[in-house]
Formats: C-alpha cells, structure tokens, sequence
C-alpha cells in the first residue's frame, strides 16, 4: 500500500470517529439553532443548508429567521399547523379563519373545544378588525404591547373572525408577541393566527422545541428560536371588555407591570363576587 493510500486511510477513520451518526443523534440535547450555528462554523456552506433543512425525526425544523417567513406564511395560507417562538413560550399557531386548521389544532393538543384559542396579530393597530377597543384610552394597548400579555376583548358584530373560531364566546383574547418572527408572519397571512401553547394540554409548556419533539409530526413546520429566556408561566391574561376596568385572569409572566400600566390610565379592578 502507498504512502498515500496509508494516510487516506488514517484520515477516514480520523473523520469516522469523530463524526458518527451516534455524535450528531446527541446533538438533540441542543437548541437545533445553535446546532445549526455551529454546523456552518464546521462544515461548508452547502452542507450546512442542508443539515439546517433536514428532516429531523419527526418533523421539519427551520431556525425562526426572516429567511424562512415566507414559507411559514404558505403554510398558514394553506390551512397547515406551524410551531412558532413568542416572547414567552413555543406555541401551535395556524390560520385563524380555517376551521380545519383550528380543529387541528384541538387535536394536536388533545383539548377540548369549550377551551378557548387566542388569536395573534402583527401589530396592535390591527386588533381593532378582530375586536372592540373603542372603549379603551388613548395609548392603552401600546403600552401593553407588543409584550407578553393576552388582552381579552369583545369581538362586537363588526369582527372579521370567522364565527367557528370559540363558539359560544362573545370575547377573544388577543397576543401582539414581542418577538419578529411570529410578528413577520402575522402581517404576511393577512389575518389573525390561532394560537395556543405547544404542548399536550394539561403538560409543562414548552421552553424549547425538544420540550414538544413528539408532537413535531403534527406541524408542517418547526421554527426553532433556541432556548426562550422566561418561565413557564406564559402571558399575562387580563379582561378589558368593560370601561376602565379591568381583570386579571391569569397572573402570567408580566402581572405586575400591567397592572402598573393599567392603573396609570385610571382603570379599577373588578372584584368577581
């Protein structure tokens, strides 16, 4: 044998050792952003594409760029589930105004339909064509958001939405996440997103998308924006269908700051007796 054909021989069982399909199954420990990250420092540009794309196990997994909105928002168009980061908790979002999509969803979750979705908008200018804010201040819900709280309104006659999303409900709450992402492709669907927590109802929510890894078969895509930097705690839920007053639902994650900001433009707690 050359020397040559000795050193080739050496070299493939050098890369062998050190990049075995064992090594990369335990990568699944890692956000897949960051896997993604360190994959373009290691392999060429072309490969990393494809690792980036690849079908992992169960379902597709993109990083949560600007790269990838455009194919989030034909999924949505099309009627498919899609896993998205907020600024609080990985979450199941689909097209708000497709019946078969928000059923979808009820059963990726294994929750009942008396539950209610929130819906997710891309800015807070567009809540008013989902829901009354007539009755709010000036300047009330731009100090809310875009941020981690859900505000519940009345969706009056004059809502877009379709009436199969929470029958029975006179009221929506509505998410404007402060977080690009979901914000791209809410303003790219033309809609409201249903939204919900990715998660099986009744467990943890997901801080990561390997906290949900097997409900990724369900979800034409998920987006992965690594390890999101809050509790588990979600959004603060709070009911602002009457004037200058206001209930908390759910304390969440920003209670306390709502409230602040709530009692700065003269809104009251309602007591429920």
């Amino acid at each position: 044998m050359s020397i040559r054909a000795q050193g080739l021989l050496l070299l493939n069982a050098h890369l062998s050792s050190n990049f075995s399909f064992r090594g990369f199954r335990r990568l699944s420990a890692v956000p897949r952003l960051q896997q993604c990250r360190s994959v373009r420092r290691g392999f060429s540009k072309s490969m990393a594409c494809c690792v980036e794309g690849c079908d992992m196990d169960n379902g597709v997994v993109h990083p949560a760029t600007d790269a990838y909105a455009e194919e989030a928002v034909e999924a949505l168009k099309a009627g498919k589930v899609i896993a998205v980061p907020t600024d609080t908790l990985y979450g199941f979002a689909c097209d708000a105004c497709s019946l078969e999509a928000v059923n979808r969803i009820y059963e990726i979750k294994g929750r009942r339909h008396t539950s209610p979705l929130a819906i997710c908008v891309g800015d807070v200018s567009d809540i008013s064509r989902f829901a009354i804010t007539d009755h709010l201040p000036h300047g009330l819900l731009g100090s809310l958001l875009p941020g981690p709280v859900t505000v519940v309104l009345k969706r009056g006659q004059s809502s877009v939405l379709e009436r199969s999303l929470n029958p029975g409900f006179d009221s929506i709450g509505v998410r404007v996440p402060d977080c690009n992402f979901i914000r791209i492709i809410a303003r790219g669907s033309g809609t409201a997103l249903a939204l919900t927590s990715a998660n099986l109802s009744g467990q943890p929510s997901s801080l990561t998308i390997n906290d949900f890894e097997n409900l990724w078969k369900h979800c034409a895509f998920v987006y992965d924006g690594g390890l999101l930097p809050s509790s588990r705690a979600g959004s603060t839920v709070v009911d602002l269908t009457m004037p200058h007053k206001y209930r908390i639902l759910r304390p969440g994650s920003a209670k306390e700051e709502t409230v602040a900001i709530l009692e700065k433009h003269s809104f009251i707690e309602e007591v429920t007796i």
